[in-house]
């Protein structure tokens, strides 16, 4: 047997493995531990590195990407308060909105996620990527022809014109219903923007169809505002834009009142964009627009209109006006004028034909002509510088610094009293009383009276009217303003002057909101209409009383004035008829062939209910059927008020006698 080594023998002694004679020591353990090492190191570099970008995401960045998270799955909601409505003084709508959806589209983002979801079809289907890259347009484009001819037929009787199949790449679109044309969905479904209005007042249960039906069309809220009387008042209500905002008349001046406030409200959604239970929060509910009654009777405003539209195809004149106040209280009851647009029609065709959405009766000022004279008259008597039955001797014409004054008819010197020369109209009569009165006694009652001044009525573009002042009167300005020259005044502010009278010499400020109702019922508080004393009341009874000369009727001629004609049996009528020579443009002096033609008046006399004021611009013949009924606008007002006295039962007029309008 083989004698073992010393060096085995020791290694077995100790444990240690038997090596060969030639075999060298392995490197094992060495390798083993610096392969940990390293790993060690590489694991806590990585772990620092999470540990920091963990702190920088959750420490650093955090808030920021909880407000991106949130901004991405949360979805904030308006909801449009409903725009109060106007209404006349027995609550018939004037104007008031009815809810509807307008369906809309992002073009550029809905041609993305078609893509998309095509592609990924494609991909289900088994098309390979060369296939995919050259079918996907063709069939995005399908989809949108698609939508292009079935929307108009969804939202209504779709008339299909043409047999050209809509599925196809090259199909052209063909269905249209009203004014909606598949064609132009299709133009709005390719645009390059983020947002299109496909379609607007739809209702709102159609317009939810086609947002279910069609992926990326949705149904906006929309309110239509609806006028249901056309051009019925439409220039004192005006007109919202397309966006809801006022644009015209009372829509613009009282916008703020009419708005409301907006609601909101927030909630989370999924990636599909399906609502996420439990996540609507920052509700906030909307508040209505207040309710905004006028003092406007509807009726009458529509009676008003037809006979104005009448009278100036009668007697061919450039436009008409009428104001009717209470005249107690200054309310307006009727404020009209021709060429009213209808807000339900075709807009920029009325245009085109003249009509339009002002609202010249407070906004377009003329020269008023011998209505006027009543200020002279009411200032003379309350005065005491003349009373009606006092004789003056009147010439054919006036001298007045210069500028010499006649009237409408050539006469020598007459014995007309002072109803005669308001009855009568004298030019020259009325001058030989503002002289007594002199400058600037006169003046001060055109101040009272507010001539030069706005009314402040609650509509907007309101015109003071032109009114020049006392320092800058010249020589001639005395000889015009008695007589309605050389000022100018709206229709509005004409039948103001006779309002004062009417209510016994106190001028209310005319007003034409009755009231405003908060969204909550209460009432809005208004302010009081302003109240001036401008004559006493004796002096405005007597003038009212002495101006039913007008009127009166004389077979002999003698005691009949410029207003003949024009009574209702049973009834007192008081007012003034007017002719004012407008300016010609190329000349600068006054035309002899171009007038405003005016009339104011009061009904009935004995006991004033109503004021009206009558313009027409330009008249070539009579208000009447065939140009009959004279140069004037008494016969208007004579229908007006005849209207009004018979809708409401006013009693009849006791006997009155007739002014003597010339002396011995």
């Amino acid at each position: 047997m083989p004698r073992k080594s010393a060096t085995t023998q020791r290694s077995q002694q100790h444990g240690e493995p038997a090596r060969g004679p030639h075999t060298a020591p392995a490197p094992q353990k060495q390798i083993t531990g610096k392969r940990a090492y390293w790993l060690g190191i590489a694991f806590l570099a990585v772990a620092a590195l999470l540990i920091g970008r963990l702190f920088w995401v959750q420490v650093i960045i955090g808030d920021d990407l909880r407000e991106q998270a949130n901004d991405q799955r949360s979805r904030t909601y308006v909801d449009r308060a409903r725009r109060g409505e106007i209404v006349d003084r027995d609550g018939n709508k004037m104007a008031y909105t009815m809810q509807a959806r307008s369906l809309t589209v992002s073009p550029v983002q809905l041609r993305s996620e078609l893509k998309e979801q095509q592609e990924l079809q494609m991909r289900v289907d088994g098309l390979s990527n060369e296939d995919i890259a050259a079918q996907v347009d063709a069939r995005v484009e399908d989809v949108l022809r698609t939508m292009a001819n079935e929307i108009p037929g969804m939202i209504g009787d779709g008339e299909v014109v043409s047999d050209t199949p809509a599925n196809t790449a090259t199909a052209e679109p063909t269905t249209k219903v009203g004014q909606v044309s598949a064609k132009e969905i299709l133009d709005k479904l390719h645009a390059d923007s983020s947002y299109e209005v496909l379609v607007r007042n739809v209702d709102p249960d159609v317009a939810a169809r086609v947002a279910e039906t069609f992926h990326g069309i949705a149904a906006d809220h929309q309110d239509i505002r609806q006028y249901p009387n056309g051009a019925v008042g439409e220039n004192i209500i005006g007109k919202v834009s397309m966006d809801g905002q006022g644009q015209f008349g009372l829509e613009a001046s009282r916008d703020a009142d009419l708005t409301g406030i907006d609601g909101r409200s927030t909630e989370d959604v999924s990636a599909g964009g399906q609502s996420i239970p439990g996540s609507l929060r920052d509700v906030v509910p909307a508040v209505g627009g207040s309710r905004i009654e006028l003092t406007i009777d509807l009726d009458l405003q529509t009676y008003v209109q037809q006979a104005l539209e009448q009278a100036k195809a009668n007697s061919l004149a450039k436009e008409a006006q009428a104001v009717v106040l209470d005249a107690h209280t200054g309310e307006v009851l009727a404020m009209a004028n021709t060429d009213a647009i209808n807000p339900n029609g075709d807009i920029e065709q009325q245009i085109k034909k003249g009509k339009d959405f002002e609202n010249p009766s407070v906004s377009h000022p003329f020269e008023p002509g011998s209505v006027a004279k009543v200020i002279t008259a009411a200032a003379a008597i309350d005065q005491g510088l003349t009373d009606p039955f006092e004789v003056h001797q009147v010439p054919g014409s006036i001298d007045m610094a210069g500028i010499t004054v006649r009237d409408a008819w050539e006469h020598g010197v007459m014995p007309y009293t002072t109803a005669g020369i308001f009855g009568k109209s004298s030019n020259v009569g009325t001058l030989q009383l503002a002289q007594r009165l002199g400058e600037e006694r006169y003046a001060d009652y055109l101040n009272r009276f507010g001539i030069g001044q706005s009314t402040g009525i609650e509509l907007p573009n309101e015109s003071s009217g032109l009114l020049p002042v006392l320092e800058q009167w010249s020589g001639g300005t005395f000889a015009n303003l008695p007589i309605g020259q050389g000022m100018s005044w709206t229709a509005l502010q004409m039948a103001s002057v006779y309002q004062a009278l009417a209510n016994d010499g106190e001028r209310i400020q005319p007003r034409i909101i009755a009231s405003i109702t908060g969204p909550d019922g209460e009432p809005i508080p208004q302010e009081e209409p302003e109240h001036t004393r401008v004559v006493s009341e004796q002096a405005a009874r007597t003038t009212v009383d002495m101006f039913r000369s007008a009127f009166q009727e004389d077979p002999a001629g003698i005691n009949n004035g410029t207003a003949q004609g024009n009574t209702l049996e049973g009834y007192q009528f008081s007012g003034k008829t007017g002719t004012a020579q407008k300016v010609n443009p190329d000349t600068g002096a006054y035309s002899q062939s171009a007038y405003w033609i005016t009339f104011a008046g009061i009904a009935p006399a004995n006991d004033p209910r109503f004021v009206v004021a009558v313009m027409l611009d330009e008249p070539q013949r009579g208000v009447l059927h065939g140009g009959s009924g004279g140069q004037s606008a008494a016969p208007v007002f004579k229908q007006i008020a005849g209207w009004l006295l018979n809708r409401e039962n006013v009693p009849l007029s006791p006997p009155a006698e007739p002014y003597r309008l010339q002396g011995e």
